[in-house]
């Protein structure tokens, strides 16, 4: 059996803690969070801490925190040369302290609480400096049922810089559709099925061949009574830009 160490309790970690703590395979010895009113209601199934120096011995130390927090968190571990690895998209792996044996567990998805994941669909991106440690991890994945991609540091942040733009960006955009139809007291729900149709296509054709739209047909009436009625200039300049990347679909690549 694994047996794991989770610190940090926000979605990311919230979200590992559901996923391991039914898993016959894997134990979770104690979670750590600076803050226990956040992981309370779990104290009758798991131990938890707010110390640091309270922590037991385990195979791995998952750091599911803010990035920000990771050097200096894992620079307070009170232990040497056990196996710690974070989270993080766009860290790098010389970010945790290297008193430790350094890798990451990178879960390639976006986290809320409150939503339920089946995270046997998330891929995992892992990363080490042996292949002791990587194996340890892949028999964690393994366990969880997820593919994994064994991803450099290098290779992750350019995924996690492509992930921005299809999470991210993808997800301001349906805000700012969802405030034009609330404007016009539209039931935003209604485009909930182009939304799933959009993100179908992709499974069976290139991003680029499943671009439909004004923009593609160079449709110049249109376009121009889009903008017309957007209100934000802000939304008028973005309405403009990506209009003009899709109608020169061989742009220059970032």
């Amino acid at each position: 059996m694994i047996k794991v160490i989770i610190l940090g309790s926000g979605n990311v970690g919230t979200h590992l803690f559901k996923a391991f703590k039914n898993n016959i395979d894997i134990e979770i010895i104690q979670w750590y969070s600076r803050d226990l009113k956040n992981i309370n209601q779990y104290s009758d199934v798991v131990k938890i801490t707010d110390e640091l120096n309270e922590l037991e011995v385990a195979d791995v130390y998952i750091l599911a925190i803010n990035d920000d927090s990771i050097n200096e968190l894992s620079s307070k571990l009170p232990f040497t040369n056990r196996l710690v690895c974070h989270t993080s998209g766009s860290k790098s792996i010389n970010e945790l302290d290297s008193k430790n044996r350094q890798a990451i567990f990178y879960p390639l998805q976006t986290f809320s609480k409150d939503s339920e994941i089946d995270f046997t669909k998330i891929p995992l991106c892992l990363e080490s400096f042996s292949s002791k440690d990587m194996n340890l991890l892949k028999n964690i994945a393994t366990t969880l049922n997820c593919d994994y991609y064994e991803i450099s540091s290098v290779q992750r942040e350019k995924l996690h810089l492509a992930a921005v733009f299809v999470n991210n960006f993808t997800n301001h955009l349906f805000t700012i559709a969802k405030e034009i139809t609330d404007e016009s007291n539209i039931d935003f729900d209604i485009l909930k099925p182009l939304i799933s149709e959009t993100v179908q296509k992709i499974y069976k054709l290139d991003p680029k061949e499943a671009q439909t739209g004004p923009a593609v047909r160079n449709d110049k009436e249109t376009i121009n009574k889009h903008i017309q009625d957007l209100k934000s200039n802000d939304h008028k300049q973005l309405y403009k830009l990506m209009t003009s990347l899709i109608n020169n679909l061989d742009h220059e690549k970032l």
